[in-house]
């Protein structure tokens, strides 16, 4: 319930517009260009995973990881899976969505961003309390895939392979 409320707060208060995108390509670059910035925690888990395995005390760098070590690196890892998803569902997303609607994008984007963080905070913290920061990061993920699915099939099904 939270993250549809976020977004629906974000898109109605926050004052920006989308820019006039009138060709699917424009879509995708603006698409491209939002999801660099979603790669941000990704980058930042690898910088943190690559100095805690400098400070690591293990004897052996290529030997048994410690915790500290593991928790950073599972987090890339996961992170790395999520945003291929993301990027895809998203590019798909832009070609189906009116014009007015483009808000949407650079929102999820950051929706996708700061999950991310959440995530790997509270998996930090503890296993058993990261589930809110994935559950922020994959049902939006799901929505935008039931969405996607939806209008290929439904909505516009003479233009599914076209």
């Amino acid at each position: 319930l939270f993250c549809p409320c976020l977004v629906y707060g974000a898109y109605v208060f926050l004052p920006f517009d989308a820019p006039l995108l009138p060709t699917i390509s424009a879509r995708l670059v603006y698409t491209l260009r939002c999801a660099a910035f979603a790669t941000f925690p990704i980058v930042l888990g690898m910088i943190v995973s690559g100095i805690s395995r400098l400070c690591s005390s293990a004897l052996e760098p290529f030997g048994e990881l410690q915790q500290e070590v593991e928790i950073h690196r599972t987090y890339v890892s996961q992170s790395v899976h999520l945003f291929i998803l993301y990027f895809f569902n998203m590019a798909v997303l832009a070609t189906y969505l009116p014009q007015e609607m483009l808000k949407l994008i650079p929102l999820l984007t950051g929706l996708f961003a700061i999950s991310r963080l959440i995530y790997w905070l509270s998996y930090a913290i503890g296993r058993s309390f990261r589930a809110f920061g994935f559950s922020m990061t994959f049902l939006p993920l799901l929505a935008m895939l039931l969405w996607n699915l939806y209008s290929m099939f439904v909505l516009e099904p003479e233009n599914l392979l076209a």
